[in-house]
């Protein structure tokens, strides 16, 4: 007796029927066409990658064919041609996936991507990110990246040296930062090379550099010595980080 109610659900999902064979309560349940929305807005696609950027009259932007022979890629997204960007701070280079276009309008100061097939979501996910990447190292060749790390802790302190005694050095002439940040010891890391490190205030570093990726590559190993915590709020913060302090446990 417990199996009828089920068979008769089931044949009615099954069999098609009419709205008025069935009680006004079961039809919305049993209704095909039963739809429910969550949202009213329409999805909407972000289009960051078809927006223009400006160039400066200092940096020069060109297009180098890669030949053939130069590539290591194999299937459709082999490269075709890099973006050599030059500028006041130093010069970049950026390799172009084959599907991507860049128009340069040298009148205007202007540059667009292009992408091929944008229903594609690989390809419009590389569009936004090379024009990203794209943007960066204008900006970096032009104006140069920076990240300020502020160390909050009963003495904290940064200093550059010269000379290390725990690490050596990787290129001649690297510099070293040296953390004071509650150990028995000072941590020493190695600047990477193409990175100008200072120390305006003792608490207190100060990363340029013309590549963003490695300038911010490098603030992360600096914070991972100290990260901030939540109780007190110590530790080295990246360019205005914050962080929510939790409440003190009472017993």
């Amino acid at each position: 007796m417990s199996c009828l109610p089920q068979r008769c659900a089931r044949q009615l999902i099954r069999e098609p029927f009419q709205r008025g064979s069935l009680p006004l309560f079961l039809t919305p349940a049993f209704s095909p066409s039963r739809t429910q929305c969550f949202s009213t807005s329409s999805p909407m696609q972000s289009r960051v990658g078809g927006a223009a950027i400006s160039v400066p009259p200092e940096v020069s932007l060109n297009l180098v064919d890669i030949p053939k022979s130069a590539t290591r890629v194999r299937g459709k997204d082999v490269p075709k041609f890099t973006a050599e960007i030059k500028g006041p701070k130093g010069e970049m280079s950026l390799t172009i996936p084959s599907f991507l276009d860049v128009n340069y309008d040298a009148a205007n100061s202007k540059a667009t991507l292009s992408v091929s097939d944008s229903e594609q979501p690989h390809q419009r996910a590389m569009w936004g990110t090379t024009r990203a990447l794209l943007q960066n190292h204008i900006i970096g060749v032009s104006e140069g990246h920076i990240c300020i790390l502020s160390m909050v802790g009963v003495g904290y302190r940064a200093t550059i040296e010269f000379k290390a005694t725990t690490v050596t050095a990787s290129y001649p002439g690297q510099q070293f930062v040296s953390l004071k940040v509650g150990f028995s010891h000072p941590i020493e890391l190695g600047i990477p090379e193409g990175i100008k490190a200072s120390t305006p205030q003792p608490t207190r570093i100060l990363l340029e550099g013309v590549d963003k990726r490695k300038v911010t590559q490098f603030a992360a190993e600096i914070r991972e010595w100290r990260r901030p915590e939540p109780y007190k709020g110590k530790g080295i913060f990246v360019n205005g980080e914050t962080i929510k302090l939790k409440a003190k446990k009472i017993k």
